[in-house]
């Protein structure tokens, strides 16, 4: 609820119940206006441009009406109510400085002490409350399995199928994860594979990948996670001036593995929002291409940063391993967690499927449970 709400002509300040001030300008209230005529009842969007409204507006009067704003714009001489906690959930009137390299809250970064978040195939599928608990690890933490599910290739669609749709690439709707002769990919080998971000050379970069095993009798192949902005964090908190460098400038990746494709792409190993936000990660060895957008005098001190973002990531404790049976899989956030694999034997066998899908699919559908289902959160 409010207490109070004093006005001028072009800003409204309020004064909640628990004695938190905020300020808010009148063209900002008029441009979110709730009424039927600015928002679709429906679907919330907005009904007006900012053309629409009128360049001299001002404030002609603000009030508390029953704990909620009320507020008067002129010249259109339009009344419009704000609830309370709408306002206190939009307030913009605060610090906004952040250390370069925050993250958003709702994010928890590990190392190798986290127990890999899990839940099973047949729960999600069939109670919503375990679904949305999955669906919030991989959005906390960056990555999830699932275990207990089919053994039949192209299952794994099954698991898009959760939250969104699987994107399609110059691999098909999924690809084969197994021992290959002459491979065009180093996947498709027993090596063993450094934590990496996957497709860093497209853009924009798959964000999810899933990958679902259906044979793994091999001796090793074990999976190891890493959360990369664990390890920009160590970057950030031990070496700020590599930090900024690999954060400042572009890096460059590429694929020709296959006839009719070479997708490039340039962008930075640590991407920053334009307030500092950690974004994403993009950290791949084998598609490095030859980093050409550094200054000269940079060159050094940016390979320096690089091969310490490398140790923080190749650290044992930086990773949580472990090796999937047949009927499991994990998704993981591919804009912030590498994943990685042991190599494995020739003896035996180790067959995994894995495919791409988008981050918006995964964040929506937990969006949307979360406002059908609050109680679940408690």
């Amino acid at each position: 609820m409010l207490r109070t709400a004093t006005h001028d002509g072009s800003v409204v300040t309020l004064v909640f119940a628990d004695g938190t001030r905020a300020r808010f300008h009148a063209i900002w209230l008029r441009d979110n206006a709730l009424d039927p005529e600015t928002r679709a009842p429906g679907n919330g969007q907005r009904l007006i441009t900012i053309g629409d409204i009128p360049a001299d507006l001002s404030l002609a009067a603000a009030e508390v009406a029953n704990g909620d704003l009320q507020v008067t714009f002129q010249p259109e001489g339009k009344t419009v109510a704000f609830p309370a906690a709408w306002l206190r959930a939009h307030v913009y009137d605060r610090d906004h400085t952040h250390r370069p390299g925050w993250t958003e809250a709702g994010i928890t970064t590990w190392e190798s002490g986290l127990a890999a978040p899990c839940a099973d195939w047949a729960d999600v599928h069939a109670n919503p409350r375990a679904k949305r608990g999955w669906l919030a690890a991989v959005a906390e933490f960056g990555f999830a399995k699932l275990t207990g599910g089919p053994t039949e290739p192209g299952s794994l669609l099954k698991v898009a199928d959760l939250f969104g749709y699987v994107r399609e690439t110059n691999y098909g709707p999924y690809f084969e994860v197994r021992t290959e002769v002459n491979p065009t990919n180093l996947a498709y080998t027993g090596l063993g594979l450094q934590a990496h971000t996957d497709n860093p050379y497209r853009d924009p970069v798959p964000t999810l990948q899933i990958l679902y095993c259906l044979e793994n009798s091999a001796e090793g192949g074990d999976s190891i996670v890493v959360d990369g902005f664990r390890a920009a964090e160590r970057l950030r908190d031990d070496n700020p001036e590599g930090f900024a460098l690999l954060a400042g400038y572009p890096a460059r990746f590429e694929y020709k593995g296959s006839d009719g494709v070479c997708l490039r792409s340039r962008r930075p190993m640590i991407e920053l929002s334009p307030d500092g936000q950690l974004v994403a990660i993009r950290f791949n060895n084998r598609s490095s291409a030859p980093f050409v957008d550094i200054p000269f005098d940079r060159m050094e001190a940016y390979y320096a940063a690089y091969r310490q973002l490398g140790e923080y990531i190749d650290d044992p404790a930086m990773g949580v391993a472990f090796k999937l049976e047949p009927g499991e899989s994990f998704i993981v956030d591919n804009t912030r967690v590498l994943h990685a694999r042991k190599g494995y034997s020739g003896a035996g066998s180790r067959w995994l499927q894995g495919c791409y899908a988008d981050k918006d699919g995964l964040l929506s559908t937990l969006a949307a449970m979360e406002m059908a289902q609050p109680e679940a959160a408690e």
